[in-house]
């Protein structure tokens, strides 16, 4: 396997994906959830053409083998599923095929509604944009939470930025890790490794599925979230450590 390229950062929450669009904002009163019948069609044929360009694209281009999947499918009612960002389009369907059958919303950057076509159908395949401004956080986290609590999975990269091929976990905040004890989910997580195929160019996605971890009740409310990231983030490193090859290097810049 050939390196590609060697990548400098100064930063770990560094963007080195950016769009066009990126400074693009959500309409006033976004709808989150809609219920009309178009858009439910649209929503269920835009779902299911995702899970085929997931065998069609993720399985054999990206190489993608999903382990331990029964934890998510032993699950009973939704829940929150933290996963590390490493993949610009595979991050998009990978969760949906590891939580089948139970369907996911993936919160995501307003900047992505804003691509060309592809943005257009986002909200379909089950996005879940980040508000721009502070008061539309309050309809934001209702649909969050009204996903989560009618059965459906809902997906955070809590590492904001794509770092394509990354090997490691980058740091979260706890803020990220408030849904679960708001609305009494579980949570559970995905970590995306990077193993040799001994031939070829590109390394195998391999992606680990491990929970459920549920908030420390015997904690005061406030230390909650800080507990349940600290114990994901150490299973996800704990899974980070089975890559054992780097497609794409990452480095900190001299004197950053």
């Amino acid at each position: 396997m050939k390196r590609k390229e060697t990548r400098f950062y100064s930063r770990m929450d560094e963007d080195f994906i950016e769009s066009r669009e990126q400074d693009f904002r959500l309409p006033d009163h976004y709808e989150y959830i809609r219920t009309d019948l178009r858009s439910r069609l649209l929503s269920g044929i835009s779902y299911a053409f995702g899970l085929l360009f997931y065998c069609m694209y993720c399985v054999p281009f990206l190489h993608v083998r999903i382990k331990n999947a029964g934890a998510l499918r032993r699950q009973t009612g939704g829940a929150f599923v933290y996963a590390n960002h490493t993949q610009p389009v595979g991050d998009v369907f990978n969760p949906a095929a590891a939580c089948l059958p139970r369907r996911i919303y993936t919160v995501v950057s307003a900047a992505n509604l804003g691509i060309p076509v592809i943005g257009r159908i986002l909200p379909y395949l089950g996005a879940l944009p980040l508000p721009s401004e502070t008061p539309d956080f309050v309809r934001f986290t209702k649909a969050v939470g009204a996903r989560a609590q009618s059965g459906n999975n809902v997906v955070i990269y809590p590492e904001a930025h794509v770092w394509e091929y990354y090997t490691g976990i980058r740091p979260f905040p706890e803020t990220a890790f408030k849904y679960p004890i708001l609305f009494d989910r579980p949570a559970y997580c995905l970590t995306t490794t990077y193993q040799s195929r001994g031939h070829g160019r590109k390394p195998r996605a391999v992606i680990y599925a491990d929970g459920p971890f549920f908030p420390d009740e015997s904690l005061p409310r406030f230390r909650r979230a800080a507990d349940l990231r600290d114990r994901v983030f150490a299973q996800m490193r704990k899974r980070s450590e089975l890559s054992d090859c780097e497609y794409i290097k990452y480095r900190k810049r001299d004197g950053a």
